[in-house]
């Protein structure tokens, strides 16, 4: 296995977990490198189902290393309840790291993401609320704490002193939301720091220094068209889910990526607010999301559905440096008898057709998709472990989506499973 970033090509719930679960159990070290509590990634494997959000899913394994990286921003609660849920289900924690660089997410970060999504109007972004977006924004003003701040008291009440008088502010001429004291927020920090003291790396340089000739698998959450530079701005995440994030989000340098593996369902789903132009209004969308149990593990909100969208797809391709696809969730077209595939997008107002990304999603609102129609293959292939053994038209729609969206598609999953897995050579 090449050292490997695994990322979501469309707006995140693809079943990256399932596939980074699989490259996992063969890697040496697994990074995740951006986002926070609010990913959701479910694996189904020995008969159990384990629930991650923060947490790289190769922990399940005991060869693997897990390196939770200065990219991401945690939530100190939500690792909390992750951790005891995990552990309750008999997972190891020993070979789990965390980067002294990793921001921490804290409470007013919680009470201002939701009151933003509660007091926007129409520019509601459709947020978790899990303080995401606040924490980024507050490390990209310098004015954030960093998991090392919990480990010496004397920086850390350095810090809040320059944080707190800013913060406090905000929060209450903003926000109307009431003042942190410097005790308040030391106090949790004491706490935070008792939680996170056994898997802290401080010697983190040494650890991906002695991992540099081994295997390594980069673990992205959210997806491409959540990137906060290429996503569906302003309907978008605020860290970088891209190939290129990894970099930056691990500690490693782009010279250490080999392969990126682009995560896709064989339809579209989003979660929350933002254009959608294939999305399925009707029974149809109604019957994909009934069989893909489409519901979101960390909101348990219900997930928008429509056709394979191929423009974004060639999309994530470019931006996301994919070279190889793991398609999932084709299984649930196996009743279907026509399947249809979004080719290129047509403005109503003039007719101009756009077969690449148009990035203004202001006039999504006026484009409708073009589609081909394809014929399904009315059979069950949730038991198939081998490509040659797919019917002819499940064939013959991987092989169309391949030449519309420029990359190979490597893996197929059709089902929940680990051993519902097709690789292809």
């Amino acid at each position: 296995m090449k050292n490997t970033v695994v990322i979501g090509a469309q707006w995140g719930d693809e079943g990256k977990a399932k596939i980074t679960d699989l490259l996992a159990e063969k890697a040496d070290l697994v990074i995740r490198y951006q986002g926070g509590c609010n990913a959701g990634h479910t694996v189904v494997t020995g008969g159990q189902t384990y629930k991650f959000h923060l947490i790289p899913s190769g922990i399940l394994y005991d060869n693997t290393t897990c390196f939770i990286g200065a990219g991401t921003v945690i939530h100190p609660e939500s690792f909390e309840k992750e951790f005891n849920e995990l552990k309750s289900q008999g997972v190891n924690f020993e070979n789990l790291k965390i980067s002294p660089l990793a921001t921490i997410t804290l409470p007013y970060h919680i009470e201002v993401d939701g009151w933003s999504e509660s007091n926007s109007g129409k520019g509601k972004i459709g947020t978790t609320k899990r303080g995401i977006g606040p924490t980024y924004t507050d490390k990209m003003a310098r004015i954030a704490l960093k998991i090392q701040d919990l480990f010496s008291p004397e920086a850390l009440s350095e810090k809040l002193d320059m944080i707190l008088p800013v913060k406090n502010k905000t929060l209450e001429k903003v926000y109307g939301i009431e003042p942190y004291s410097k005790d308040c927020i030391t106090a949790l920090c004491e706490k935070y720091a008792e939680l996170f003291k056994p898997y802290v790396a401080f010697d983190w340089q040494e650890i991906l220094n002695a991992y540099k000739n081994k295997t390594i698998l980069f673990e992205g959450a959210q997806g491409v068209m959540l990137d906060i530079d290429y996503g569906t701005y302003p309907f978008v995440t605020s860290s970088n889910p891209i190939g290129g994030g990894a970099a930056t989000g691990s500690g490693y340098g782009p010279t250490m990526i080999q392969e990126v593996i682009g995560v896709t369902k064989a339809y579209v789903t989003r979660v929350g607010e933002g254009p959608f132009v294939t999305e399925l209004k009707d029974e149809i969308g109604e019957k994909i999301q009934k069989i893909g149990h489409e519901f979101g593990v960390t909101t348990g909100r219900p997930r928008r559905c429509g056709w394979f969208d191929a423009v974004i797809m060639r999309y994530a391709v470019l931006v996301g440096g994919i070279t190889n696809i793991a398609l999932t969730k084709i299984d649930v077209f196996d009743t279907f008898d026509k399947i249809n595939v979004c080719v290129a997008y047509k403005d109503t107002r003039d007719g101009k057709v756009y077969k690449s990304y148009p990035t203004d999603v202001f006039i999504h609102k006026y484009l409708e998709p073009v589609y081909e129609t394809m014929e399904g293959w009315k059979q069950d292939i949730t038991g198939i472990r081998r490509y040659e053994d797919l019917p002819e038209n499940t064939k013959k729609y991987i092989k169309r989506v391949e030449e519309l969206v420029g990359a190979r598609i490597g893996i197929l999953s059709v089902g929940p499973d680990r051993e519902q897995t097709i690789f292809r050579v």
